[in-house]
């Protein structure tokens, strides 16, 4: 399914499914090396039904295993994988993301089973400043991808259509009149809107033909549209070369949303209305008084915040330490606050995070 944003993080965050199973795992794009990703799941899932079997031991756990079971062994699954996988499965849902390369760390394994899901690692990645959405149109055929400095890959968008309408008299190859293509330039407009930019709520890139691209903006009425366009056939290019030409366009409105985030962080903390302090920061969340935080990618803080804001100090020797920051941000959404994840030469304080106060 289609990487989700801010608002399915805040059902995930404030779900009460109980066993909650969460499963993170690297992947990997080509083979060989992703032989060996099924025999990881595989694997993941034993301590899944470990851990169950442990802490549910009069539970019949065949419901919320099967689904499990199943994807293991989907081969079709596992040769189409990209940098990073995590599953949130309980008796209510079975949610399953690929994702590409989220920074120059790898993602975490884990596999855990609790009262609630475990968000963080998939929160940095929603969370962070630099995603984007781009829909390309090529001759025939339309496609949806998802991207971040680091990558771009074709999404699942099966609620948009994929291939511009024939008639029955008309063969594929014969250019559509113009009545058709707005018409469907009109479906794809409104299908990306609700199924793609709603849900994630990042900025949009069109990359199409230049017969196609006044076309389309004619009637388009997504707001996440960036005005610049990339006038290119995206089909006839690599990933790499259409990821640096999308890049090239997101780049400008990337650093200009940071620089309008940091000024207003700016002026709310001359104003008394924003900190920097994580004490302060952590009572301020839970009484949900941030509107806006910001968090340093690229910092991590060991311990943990409680639901009262208490702060503890952990340790990073120990392999289940939490991160402070990111136990702010779960916070943060769950009162309707924004978290923006921001890379370190960016941030506008040293502490790892800065927030600005609804009021």
């Amino acid at each position: 399914m289609p990487i989700p944003g801010a608002d399915y993080l805040r059902t995930v965050l404030s779900a009460t499914d109980s066993p909650a199973i969460t499963i993170y795992q690297p992947t990997h794009r080509m083979h060989p090396d992703n032989a060996q990703d099924p025999i990881r799941f595989k694997n993941l899932v034993k301590q899944i039904e470990e851990s169950i079997i442990k802490a549910y031991p009069v539970r019949d756990r065949r419901a919320l295993m099967e689904p499990l079971l199943k994807l293991q062994d989907d081969a079709e699954f596992w040769n189409h994988t990209l940098d990073g996988l995590v599953v949130f499965a309980s008796d209510r849902r079975f949610d399953v993301f690929k994702f590409g390369k989220v920074s120059d760390r790898a993602i975490p394994e884990l596999a855990i089973v609790a009262e609630t899901f475990h968000t963080k690692p998939l929160l940095r990645y929603l969370q962070s400043a630099d995603r984007y959405e781009l829909l390309g149109i090529g001759r025939d055929n339309v496609a949806v991808f998802e991207g971040n400095r680091y990558a771009l890959d074709q999404i699942d968008a099966r609620h948009v259509p994929s291939q511009f309408l024939e008639g029955p008299a008309r063969p594929r190859t014969q250019t559509p009149p113009d009545a058709d293509n707005e018409r469907f330039f009109r479906a794809v407009d409104k299908a990306v809107a609700e199924h793609v930019s709603v849900p994630s709520g990042v900025p949009l890139i069109l990359a199409a033909l230049s017969e196609n691209l006044t076309a389309f903006r004619n009637v388009s009425k997504n707001p996440a549209l960036l005005p610049e366009d990339l006038s290119v056939d995206p089909f006839a290019l690599s990933a790499e070369e259409l990821r640096a030409r999308a890049w090239s366009v997101v780049e400008k409105h990337y650093l200009a949303r940071l620089a309008k985030i940091s000024e207003d962080f700016g002026l709310a903390q001359a104003r008394q209305q924003g900190t920097s302090d994580l004490s302060d920061a952590a009572k301020a969340a839970v009484a949900g008084q941030i509107a806006t935080l910001l968090v340093d990618a690229d910092q991590v803080q060991p311990g943990k915040i409680d639901a009262t804001g208490a702060i503890q100090t952990g340790n990073l020797a120990e392999p289940c330490t939490d991160d402070k920051l990111d136990d702010l941000a779960e916070l943060v959404l769950k009162m309707g606050g924004d978290v923006v994840v921001v890379p370190s030469e960016h941030m506008p304080t040293k502490t790892g995070l800065a927030a600005i106060f609804r009021f």
